[in-house]
């Protein structure tokens, strides 16, 4: 009996919504099966209802509380007052004023309609709120994302580190590049001045002699890295740009690193007395540095082994020697733990100009 009684509207998906007279109609055919000897769990299963919702309708009473549903609120402006407003600040009094302005002088008049968000949203609503100031428009953060480096050639970052010469407030700009997978220096070269044209020949070259196009570039926004130039040279063969974000040095983390160690090693001279000896010097400490520098988070071991494969076989040299030393004195290992050699996982987080899928 209480199957026909009820309408098709109550049985369905989860979450649907229930108009509220139907919801008074259904306690009522349950407060009779009730009455005639049927318990509640058994009509909710013949009705195709969650016993749990019910319980809800009788405790909370008939009003839809989901997110988003329509409900009535009392400070809301009603549609004259909407109309009303929107009038008004689109009078040709107001034809250049802000909300802002538009509240602060009505309020100067006695008159009050509503907070300028208000009014910022009224005029949202009705695509009546655009950027009209000779200025140039505000651009939205580009979302970061945080890749994971798994293998070389998948990013790399680069930058401009000045080098002080005998003329005070003069300078040599070295341009390098670095792979963050394995920290070597895949290129680099000084030159008199910071451009665009020169970064670009220099990526030209290095990824002609390594026969490889990198997925992702990540630099600062100095000059020479949002170059036109450059920009649609990389563009052409597809890689994906990534910039920092403005004044934040640690976006660009690894390549500012690598600045540090260049310029904290012992030997590092003060001042360079030429272009051609800067050159030879840094060609030195470049080639030092990939091939001997013990770098600790690639687990002490240099980029080029890390680079050509050969670190596994050193990590699990280096981890099998302490495991058998372990083996031999198990009483220095009071705490059981046992250090590992291995690289640390490289994340790097970015705000590419191309939102596309990496690796």
């Amino acid at each position: 009996m209480v199957k026909k009684k009820v309408p098709d509207t109550v049985r369905g998906r989860r979450g649907r919504l229930i108009d509220p007279a139907v919801r008074k109609e259904v306690l009522g055919y349950l407060d009779e099966a009730i009455a005639q000897g049927i318990s509640e769990r058994r009509t909710c299963i013949h009705l195709e209802l969650n016993r749990k919702t019910i319980q809800n309708w009788r405790r909370q009473g008939m009003v839809d509380k989901r997110k988003g549903s329509p409900r009535y609120i009392p400070h809301r402006l009603s549609e004259t007052e909407v109309q009303a407003f929107y009038e008004v600040a689109n009078s040709p009094r107001f034809v250049d004023k802000t909300p802002e302005q538009i509240v602060a002088l009505l309020a100067d008049e006695g008159i009050y309609h509503g907070s300028p968000s208000t009014l910022y949203r009224i005029l949202r609503s009705r695509k009546a709120l655009v950027h009209r100031r000779k200025s140039k428009k505000p651009v939205q953060q580009r979302r970061a994302q945080t890749i994971q480096v798994t293998g070389p050639n998948q990013v790399w970052a680069w930058d401009i580190t000045w080098l002080r010469t005998d003329v005070e407030g003069m300078f040599y700009y070295a341009y390098v590049i670095i792979d963050i997978y394995d920290r070597s220096i895949v290129g680099w070269t000084i030159e008199t001045k910071e451009s665009d044209q020169l970064a670009q020949n220099l990526f030209s070259r290095v990824i002609r002699s390594h026969e490889v196009v990198p997925q992702f570039i990540h630099a600062d926004n100095g000059h020479p890295m949002r170059g036109v130039t450059l920009g649609v040279f990389l563009d052409s063969l597809h890689v994906t740009r990534s910039y920092s974000r403005p004044r934040v040095s640690n976006d660009n983390a690894f390549i500012e690193s690598w600045n540090k160690t260049l310029k904290y090693t012992v030997g590092y001279p003060d001042r360079f007395p030429s272009l051609e000896n800067s050159r030879t010097w840094f060609a030195t400490f470049v080639h030092w540095y990939n091939t001997e520098h013990q770098h600790s988070k690639l687990g002490y071991v240099t980029p080029q082994q890390r680079r050509t494969g050969t670190a596994e076989q050193i990590y699990a040299q280096r981890n099998h020697t302490i495991l058998m030393a372990k083996q031999k004195h198990p009483l220095r290992w009071r705490t059981h733990k046992v250090r590992c050699y291995g690289a640390v996982p490289v994340t790097i987080v970015c705000r590419p100009l191309i939102q596309k899928e990496l690796f």
